[in-house]
């Protein structure tokens, strides 16, 4: 039997129609697509994106790639940085079925990755859960850790990117962020301090 959709409580914003249609088969929420790069010339979409901005904070998933990574910039560009909360799908090599080819970068998009994957990341959004809290992650315990300021910390924050299925290429602001909503502060350092150990 197929677990029950998780009921969002904030709206979500995707890149693409089928991006939005996989989404529809785990979560109940309000989904907006960018229309891929349309968001760089689309205005009307602009000022939609900043009227719910204004009334809500938003859900902000694209693809791990170039592409996505462009995408989430732009939209980070319309909207207040308090009404973002960006989720990040791990970096998986494969090919949607639809598709003849893989992508570019080798990468699945959102709508290649499994139901389990997916209801993990929206579950502290459901409106059954109170977990959603910002985990006290700060940039010091990034540079305590070596994440930040070092000269291998990118390369380090990738690598440890991956491990924690987040993209490898991704921001020491946007990699902060992510780990916040994931790990409360306790979980996340012992989790970096045993990857790092293992290095």
């Amino acid at each position: 039997m197929k677990p029950d959709k998780l009921k969002l409580t904030y709206p979500v914003i995707v890149e693409g129609k089928y991006d939005k249609i996989r989404l529809e088969s785990v979560i109940d929420a309000d989904i907006f697509t960018t229309d891929g790069f349309g968001i760089f010339k689309n205005s009307e979409k602009a000022a939609l994106f900043r009227a719910l901005a204004e009334k809500t904070p938003l859900i902000i998933l694209t693809d791990s790639d170039g592409g996505g990574t462009m995408i989430r910039s732009r939209i980070a560009s319309l909207i207040p940085k308090k009404r973002q909360i960006n989720l990040y799908i791990p970096e998986i090599y494969g090919k949607e079925k639809r598709k003849a080819h893989p992508s570019k970068a080798g990468t699945l998009g959102v709508e290649g990755i499994d139901t389990q994957t997916l209801r993990a990341l929206f579950l502290p959004f459901s409106r059954d859960q109170i977990s959603y809290r910002r985990g006290g992650i700060t940039k010091s315990d990034l540079y305590s850790l070596g994440l930040s300021g070092g000269s291998n910390s990118s390369q380090l924050r990738s690598m440890l990117s991956l491990s924690l299925g987040l993209p490898s290429v991704i921001s020491a602001n946007a990699f902060l962020s992510a780990v916040n909503i994931l790990f409360s502060r306790e979980e996340f350092i012992r989790r970096a301090q045993d990857f790092i150990s293992e290095q």
